[in-house]
């Protein structure tokens, strides 16, 4: 039953199809399934940190570009999600690819949103999560496994979105 459930969700959220990443086509990207390795994530909206240092926790990767349309059109969905009691129970991060930090301060000063973002001016990032396509959006366990990825904009704060986050993440509503 759960599965039809989550089943469901993904086809009324379109997450199906081209949506879902299901094998490797950046150099070195980490697929569904497999445990993200250590990288060093540089602070855009605070300190840089490891990624390592999200380990404990639920968490949800999205990755942006500031010239970017459809990640421009998700950004307020991210933060009201961060923001929302299902947000509190793991952590949201931005990754920026764009190449002038400028352009992607400029970003979160339009968006305001409240969750840490880095900057991956050298592609480590880009390819160990796999994004080819803009925005790249992931959810990884608490101890660090890829469960999924989404391409393109999304409404993260959605009925449906949320209740496929819970499942996906076993969170209590």
């Amino acid at each position: 039953m759960k599965k039809i459930y989550l089943l469901l969700c993904w086809l009324v959220l379109g997450l199906t199809g081209p949506g879902i990443l299901a094998f490797a086509k950046t150099p070195g990207e980490v697929e569904v399934g497999s445990v993200l390795r250590e990288a060093p994530m540089q602070g855009l909206s605070g300190r840089s940190h490891q990624l390592s240092q999200y380990r404990g926790k639920p968490l949800i990767i999205n990755v942006w570009a500031s010239w970017c349309g459809p990640c421009q059109q998700e950004m307020p969905s991210l933060e009201r999600l961060a923001r929302s009691k299902l947000g509190q129970q793991f952590a949201v991060i931005g990754i920026s690819t764009d190449d002038f930090p400028e352009a992607a301060g400029a970003f979160l000063k339009r968006y305001r949103t409240s969750f840490s973002h880095y900057i991956d001016q050298k592609l480590l990032l880009e390819n160990m999560l796999g994004a080819d396509r803009l925005p790249l959006t992931l959810l990884v366990d608490a101890q660090g496994k890829v469960l999924a990825k989404y391409v393109g904009a999304k409404e993260w704060d959605s009925p449906q979105a949320m209740s496929l986050i819970g499942q996906s993440f076993h969170l209590k509503p």
